[in-house]
């Protein structure tokens, strides 16, 4: 039997034994009176009450003893058989009585015993219905000693009534069992029902600390502790909605770590995961009023500010933020200046709501970053006219590349002295239906976002060849087209596969092109030095454009075989009255000489300055003075008329050196 339902059964023993207890002291004193009005209180009869007295008073202090020791609930079973004896014991005290009463008779002067003595056996049986060992134990003593009585007597009323008794014994013998059975069931059933509502409220109380868990992982970052990205949305478009009630103003803050993923790439992920969570430390220190801080993923934060004044609250948090990222971060034993850039928005000054404030913010840090970094760029509205500018640039690129929409216009390169065409460059054009003219570094910059950087060239490549394979038929058979390299390209796809490409196509000869690559680009040998080579082996003439601009090395032009060194055109701007220019235009015209390269100059707009020029040195130039770029359908009438021109003036010049 399991122990809740033995401590049950102490328990329904316990709560009535007080009261069953003071019933039997009663009972035995009125029978004892009842002998004495009887005349019948002798020795035995004392002796009997003296000891049913005894018994009572040992039972009570057993019942204490068990409740002090608290064995009550400890040793239920070992209570239970303590108390059954107890019961026992009053019960055969109790069936002692018609023996020691003289001529006891149970239906005639003795009835009255007859029925206490009855009346406390059915007692018994009745209220202590949870346990029947101890309430058969003081019934069927006296039952059995009320049976023995009346038959005991021979005469036919007495021997009916005690057989009738035996029956009533058995009876109660058996509803005792089935009372107890009953009692046990119900214990039962009362214990699981108690388990089963313990079990539910523990899978409860389980339950509510597991959605505590889950809403604090689906709230926070796991690496840093600070709000999420999907906490940080529902958050701003909450602070917005209230703000719009109450008129008042957010400021979203966003911030970007510095060369992060340069840490990531030498010093493992660990590392990188260590310096946010070291970054996010100094977030939560350093914004202390309240404002929502988060890692929106990677290495890119936010800080949503709202409230009165929240603007220029904002502008406070990423002052104090960007001081204290001069102080070093410790991490993993490694210590590091760690720059961030900010940007900033507000509702509702830069946008109506929190998809378009996010929007504004990325904008101001973009330019943040794109710009001197490690500061705070707050939202202008050009950004944005800007930031859709090169939305529908990229998004209109590839059709303009495959329409031909995107092309290559060429500007001439002229001898300073006979001005004899030496050269064209071809120069990028697009007009935009939408936006007009777009310019060469957007488009570039354009290509690159969009991984077009490949296709976009290869069209430029294809202008200049279609141009190399007329040259003939106008004139100029020996006459090279120049066509710009990003620097940037080398990075992302073979260069001199793609010209072998597009010149086999075409059947032109590499060298009647010429790849113009700028100074940043040499700047990275590991880069470049694989590619360049090829070129150079293929055949293709190499020129460095905007040189005097970067810092080449002089080692690595000669190891490259550079054919021509074309000096940008702020050196040339006004050279005419600029003797700080003309003596650096020599000197870079020496270096030229002294290398065998040849020297163009570009951005020539005057006489004056070609003149000066062609005294400083310089062969070739180009510029808006001989002409601006032309679309390769405008190139046969200038060439026909330039070369017209420059006959008409040798011509000219050689009668007058015949007259002189």
């Amino acid at each position: 039997m399991i122990p809740e339902v033995l401590q049950a059964k102490v328990a329904d023993v316990a709560d009535g034994y007080r009261s069953t207890l003071t019933l039997n002291l009663i009972t035995l004193s009125v029978c004892i009176l009842i002998l004495y009005l009887q005349n019948q209180v002798n020795w035995a009869s004392l002796a009997w009450y003296g000891t049913a007295l005894a018994i009572v008073a040992g039972r009570a202090y057993s019942m204490k003893a068990l409740t002090r020791r608290n064995l009550l609930v400890t040793a239920p079973k070992f209570t239970l058989t303590i108390l059954s004896f107890g019961a026992l014991a009053l019960g055969t005290t109790w069936a002692a009585l018609p023996w020691v009463v003289t001529d006891f008779a149970p239906l005639g002067q003795h009835a009255s015993l007859l029925l206490i003595m009855g009346g406390m056996a059915t007692g018994s049986v009745v209220k202590q219905i949870g346990n029947t060992p101890l309430a058969l134990n003081y019934a069927i003593p006296i039952l059995v000693s009320l049976m023995l009585s009346l038959i005991g007597t021979g005469r036919a009323n007495e021997v009916l009534m005690g057989f009738c008794l035996s029956l009533m014994i058995l009876v109660f013998i058996r509803r005792s069992l089935w009372a107890e059975r009953m009692f046990v069931n119900s214990q039962v059933a009362r214990h699981e029902a108690t388990a089963l509502a313990d079990s539910l409220t523990r899978a409860n109380s389980d339950i509510l600390r597991q959605n505590t868990r889950l809403e604090a992982l689906a709230n926070r970052d796991t690496l840093t502790g600070l709000a999420n990205r999907v906490f940080f949305h529902g958050r701003l478009a909450g602070d917005i909605a209230r703000a719009r009630v109450v008129d008042e103003d957010v400021a979203l803050l966003i911030f970007d770590v510095e060369r992060f993923q340069s840490v990531n790439d030498t010093l493992g992920h660990s590392a990188g995961d260590a310096l946010l969570r070291q970054i996010a430390t100094r977030l939560s220190s350093t914004v202390v009023d309240g404002s929502l801080i988060a890692r929106l993923g990677g290495d890119e934060f936010a800080v949503i500010v709202s409230g009165p004044d929240a603007l220029s609250r904002a502008r406070t948090h990423a002052a104090s933020v960007l001081e204290a990222s001069r102080q070093p971060i410790q991490w993993h034993q490694r210590q590091a200046v760690v720059g961030l850039s900010v940007g900033l928005a507000a509702y509702p000054e830069h946008a109506s709501d929190a998809e378009e404030l996010l929007a504004c913010a990325d904008m101001a840090l973009y330019d943040a970053k794109r710009n001197d970094r490690r500061q705070l760029r707050e939202f202008d509205p050009d950004l944005r006219r800007n930031a859709e500018r090169r939305r529908i640039i990229e998004q209109d690129l590839e059709r303009a590349i495959q329409t031909g929409a995107i092309g290559a216009w060429f500007q001439p390169q002229v001898d300073l002295v006979t001005r004899r065409i030496t050269g064209f460059e071809a120069l990028v054009r697009w007009q935009h239906p939408q936006l007009g003219f777009v310019s060469p570094p957007e488009i570039v910059n354009a290509a690159r976002a969009v991984h077009l950087s490949e296709q976009f060239t290869a069209r430029i490549a294809r202008d200049a060849c279609l141009l190399v394979r007329r040259l003939p038929e106008l004139g100029l058979p020996d006459v090279t087209v120049a066509l710009n390299v990003s620097p940037r390209e080398f990075a992302l796809y073979s260069v001199a596969c793609m010209l072998h490409r597009v010149t086999t196509e075409h059947g032109v000869s590499p060298a009647s092109l010429e790849i113009e690559i700028t100074e940043e680009t040499i700047l990275d040998p590991a880069l470049a030095d694989a590619q360049l080579k090829l070129m150079e082996e293929a055949g293709y003439k190499l020129a460095v454009d905007d040189f005097g601009m970067g810092h080449s090395s002089l080692a690595y032009l000669i190891g490259l075989k550079v054919d021509r060194l074309k000096i940008d055109r702020s050196f040339v701007n006004d050279v005419a009255r600029s003797e700080t220019n003309q003596k650096l235009i020599s000197t870079m015209v020496s270096l030229g000489q002294s290398l065998s390269l040849e020297i163009v100059v570009e951005g020539v707009e005057t006489p004056e300055d070609a003149a000066i020029l062609a005294r400083l040195g310089c062969g070739t130039a180009q510029g808006y003075l001989f002409a601006r770029p032309m679309p390769p359908s405008a190139l046969d009438t200038w060439i026909a008329n330039h070369q017209t021109t420059s006959n008409l003036k040798r011509k000219s010049k050689s009668k007058h050196l015949s007259v002189a």
